[in-house]
């Protein structure tokens, strides 16, 4: 039982410090002066490249200025022009619409399952409206990617996926971000690698790497990447891609080169939280736990669950007295977007249809940051909390 008078002292932005031996190597290149990735032949963007290359098991990577710019890339990559249509999640944050507007295409908004994932049938009864899907795997909650991509498939539909949330994840073994023809990762201060900001994405198209290449601005230096196309892509684009320049530096390759190395234990000790407050959370009266699917390997650096059909001056309420006790949660049902909170009736330059059945979940779905300078501890004592606060409002409403 917990009692009223447990409060949580911890911060849900603060994130580890960046290690050691990154901000060596940082040092290292602002000693050296060299900080524009083109400045060297080979420096740590190039390398970095390489090795998240490896780390994906794609032909190709590209390093970008952040993760919507890998977005707006890939999709320019890939033949998409203004008034295209492109399909997307409805359950999004606003970069992924944001991407999809940037290039003059409109969004297509498929619905969301109470899982948190794309509603797959949905997905097959609009699959013919447009030829890409821009996949976001939002907060981290993966789809059957094998009915996915037959229903992909079978439409003749491009898919880039958005892997923000997904870093470390996998399908059935399969790495996020490699069943589509692109995928697109974040290395935000929120997201499984640390760099303040910054994108990565991976293909194994020679096409749509030399094309993504040319728009991030390598001039007639692309040779000096990390992972080359064949020349031939290269001229086959080199004159008809416009620069449109989103580079990463040497200084962010820098820090970000010794976190990939310990990304496997990073997101262990995610899991080892997610869990802590997962297990706390079950059986609470009126809150549902998001069951994860059996074929997904996650990462758990934030955790959902649902306040189905409550008022929403009682999910508030919940907001309001976890507050009070040191827990920020995040509501995607309020009336007005919030942070980073938003939601696709928010996107006015996106008209939408109403999804009764997603509006129904979005109004019920609440999020939490889980940062790894909380320990297991500092979990159970936030479910606890998280507990109290929900079941003292259930309680109110059955009374």
């Amino acid at each position: 039982m917990s009692g009223a008078s447990e409060r949580f002292g911890g911060s849900f932005t603060q994130q580890e410090p960046i290690p050691e031996e990154a901000i060596e190597a940082a040092i290292a290149v602002m000693r050296s002066g060299r900080l524009h990735r083109y400045n060297t032949d080979d420096g740590e963007v190039a390398a970095l490249e390489r090795e998240f290359a490896a780390y994906t098991g794609a032909k190709y990577a590209l390093a970008v200025a952040s993760g919507g710019y890998a977005m707006g890339a890939a999709l320019r990559a890939v033949g998409v022009k203004p008034g295209d249509k492109v399909l997307t999640n409805a359950f999004t944050l606003a970069p992924v619409p944001g991407a999809i507007a940037g290039v003059g295409a409109v969004p297509i908004f498929v619905g969301v399952t109470e899982g948190l994932t794309i509603d797959l049938d949905d997905l097959e009864a609009k699959a013919g409206e447009a030829r890409v899907l821009l996949l976001s795997h939002m907060r981290g909650h993966l789809a059957d990617m094998d009915r996915l991509m037959q229903i992909c498939d079978a439409a003749d539909l491009a898919i880039i996926e958005d892997c923000a949330h997904t870093m470390g994840a996998a399908w059935r073994g399969r790495m996020s971000g490699r069943d589509g023809l692109v995928g697109c990762y974040s290395v935000q201060t929120y997201k499984h690698m640390n760099a303040g900001e910054g994108g990565l994405l991976v293909t194994d198209d020679d096409d749509v790497a030399a094309r993504a290449i040319l728009l991030s601005g390598s001039y007639m230096l692309y040779a000096r990447h990390g992972t080359v196309p064949p020349e031939a892509a290269f001229e086959r684009a080199k004159f008809v891609t416009p620069n449109v320049s989103g580079r990463m530096d040497n200084l962010r390759a820098a820090i970000l080169r010794p976190q990939l190395r310990r990304l496997e234990s990073q997101c262990e000790a995610w899991n080892a939280r997610y869990r802590t407050v997962e297990e706390g959370l079950q059986n609470t009266p009126g809150l549902t736990v998001i069951n994860r699917p059996v074929g997904e390997t996650y990462v758990g650096s934030s955790i959902q669950f649902l306040l189905l059909d409550w008022p929403g001056a009682k999910v508030g309420e919940v907001l309001t007295r976890c507050a009070a006790r040191g827990v920020q949660l995040k509501w995607f049902g309020g009336a007005e977007p919030e942070g980073f909170t938003s939601r696709y009736d928010s996107w006015h330059y996106a008209p939408s249809e109403r999804m009764p059945a997603s509006d129904r979940v979005l109004r019920g779905t609440i999020d939490m940051r889980l940062p790894l300078t909380f320990s297991l501890d500092d979990c159970a004592l936030i479910a606890r909390i998280i507990r109290a606060e929900v079941g003292a409002v259930w309680q109110s409403m059955d009374s």
